[in-house]
């Protein structure tokens, strides 16, 4: 049983946290457990019920009419507002819900229904790339049971290879080269799956060495292979010391290739890094710079 505070709530749900002590004393949305010095704390069934509530509200349904609904009932409603969506956010909220609840069948159809409708790439970056980010944060701060984030890693894992894997290899001698990694230690490989689509649909070879690769493993792979770049990401909580030696080891070695860096510590910690570094913010920044 994970435990929530207000503040994650309101990440998670969008819902902000005066409005959810509102409809809390007025409407009894949610009744929170409090610790000894009265701060409120929020468990799983209270997370379902709050993103169930959110999504109806969003639907234009009045939380006076919302709040008078059981669990299954609210459920019910949104199984119905829902089924034809292609709104994102709700998405995002109902994939939660099916991550709380352990749901394969629930988290498939909802992401099964999207790419439908949108295409996998849309799917990536407007509802998977959002939902990881909004639970990635109570994963590092333990808010979050582990078993969630290996449970829906590995069903959105599986996409990714099947996704992957239906490219075709282009017979170019001219291809661009590109070696993927993860640094030694760090084990978050999602992001770089994706990008790993990315760069083979754009027509590049793509030598994928995957998380946790030594530097030497690098250095020896680009000795065979000579890329034209490299691709890393950075995601786990390092020392910041530590990542800069490590980016600019990166830049000296590899001084003849254009470097890209993704990862969650890149993107909050580095304002300067070495010229042939580039920062990776998003995937549809790196969408556009592959069709340059």
């Amino acid at each position: 049983m994970a435990s929530y505070s207000i503040k994650e709530l309101e990440n998670l749900s969008g819902i902000k946290a005066h409005t959810i002590r509102i409809w809390e004393k007025r409407y009894g949305i949610v009744k929170p457990a409090r610790t000894d010095t009265n701060i409120r704390l929020y468990c799983d069934s209270d997370l379902k019920r709050l993103l169930n509530i959110a999504i109806l509200n969003r639907y234009g349904i009045k939380i006076s009419q919302i709040s008078k609904l059981s669990d299954n009932e609210l459920s019910e409603k949104v199984v119905h507002v829902t089924s034809d969506s292609t709104n994102p956010e709700s998405s995002i909220e109902n994939l939660i819900i099916a991550m709380v609840e352990m749901d394969e069948y629930k988290f498939n159809r909802i992401l099964s229904r999207y790419i439908m409708n949108e295409g996998f790439e849309n799917a990536v970056i407007k509802v998977i790339f959002p939902f990881f980010e909004k639970i990635g944060i109570l994963w590092q701060t333990g808010s979050i049971n582990p078993a969630h984030e290996h449970f829906v890693s590995n069903l959105f894992r599986q996409k990714l290879l099947v996704a992957i894997d239906n490219i075709m290899i282009p017979e170019n001698d001219n291809a661009r080269k590109f070696i993927l990694f993860l640094p030694e230690g760090e084990y978050h490989e999602l992001a770089l799956l994706f990008y790993n689509y990315l760069i083979k649909k754009s027509g590049a070879l793509v030598y994928y060495l995957g998380s946790s690769v030594p530097f030497t493993d690098v250095v020896e792979t680009s000795k065979m292979v000579k890329p034209d770049y490299l691709f890393t990401s950075i995601t786990s909580s390092l020392n910041k010391e530590d990542i800069i030696d490590y980016l600019n080891k990166l830049s000296k070695t590899f001084s003849l290739q254009k470097i890209f860096v993704t990862g969650l510590q890149i993107k909050e910690n580095f304002a300067q890094i070495p010229a042939n570094i580039i920062k990776v913010s998003s995937p549809l920044q790196f969408a556009e710079i592959l069709k340059r």
